[in-house]
């Protein structure tokens, strides 16, 4: 015989009071985001937000980058997301940056592909490994150190993206290292040009004192 079915009434659930709120934000967050594989990217969300860590969350929903051919590789907002998780440390296990570049659903053939540039072991040095994350975002030194000073500025978005000169200076000389083509000569007229911009402001460069034709060429 089979069994009663167990009848419920409203007065029986109790819903925990947080409950609607939390679904919302994930909701919001899940839609900004827009990640490829939804559940690999649910488990990275609550196992952050459980742990009090920064959420795998982009800042707003971005358009795919220009030379992508899909829209499932890496983009200015998810590089955003991974500084704002990984940045508080110099040096970051190469474990847990694969973790988070599997959490936020990217391809983990091109995180190899960045890895191989500069092989440090099972470590990286964070602002090395941005530094070249920018430039396989942007293709060409210019574009790269756009990118950069767009993730690592204090400015409100839409505002001059302005970052240290010092900083600047590291992740210049790093990128043209790597390059290996562009000349100590080129190098010294920019970085001439640019710490007199540099003094003016207060010590902070932004994209249009290298963007713009008074800037020695970069490359």
């Amino acid at each position: 015989m089979p069994l009663p079915e167990t009848m419920f009434c409203a007065q029986q659930i109790n819903i925990p009071p947080e409950l609607p709120d939390l679904l919302k934000q994930f909701t919001k967050a899940a839609i900004r985001t827009q990640p490829h594989d939804v559940l690999q990217w649910s488990a990275a969300y609550f196992s952050s937000l459980s742990r009090g860590e920064p959420l795998p969350v982009k800042e707003r929903v971005e358009m795919p980058v220009a030379t992508q051919k899909t829209d499932t590789g890496l983009t200015p907002g998810l590089l955003r997301v991974l500084h704002r998780q990984l940045a508080s440390r110099v040096i970051v296990p190469v474990e847990e940056v694969e973790q988070r570049w599997k959490d936020l659903c990217l391809p983990h053939a091109q995180l190899l592909s960045i890895l191989e540039l500069d092989h440090q072991g099972r470590e990286v040095e964070w602002m090395k490994f941005l530094a070249l994350a920018c430039s396989a975002l942007g293709g060409s030194i210019t574009t790269a150190l756009k990118y950069a000073c767009e993730i690592l500025t204090q400015d409100p978005e839409g505002g001059a993206a302005r970052i240290p000169y010092q900083t600047f200076l590291f992740l210049y000389k790093y990128l043209a290292q790597m390059d290996g083509d562009i000349s100590d000569t080129t190098i010294e007229d920019a970085l001439g040009a640019l710490q007199e911009e540099a003094g003016k402001q207060g010590g902070m460069i932004q994209p249009r004192n290298f963007l713009g034709p008074q800037c020695p060429p970069l490359a």
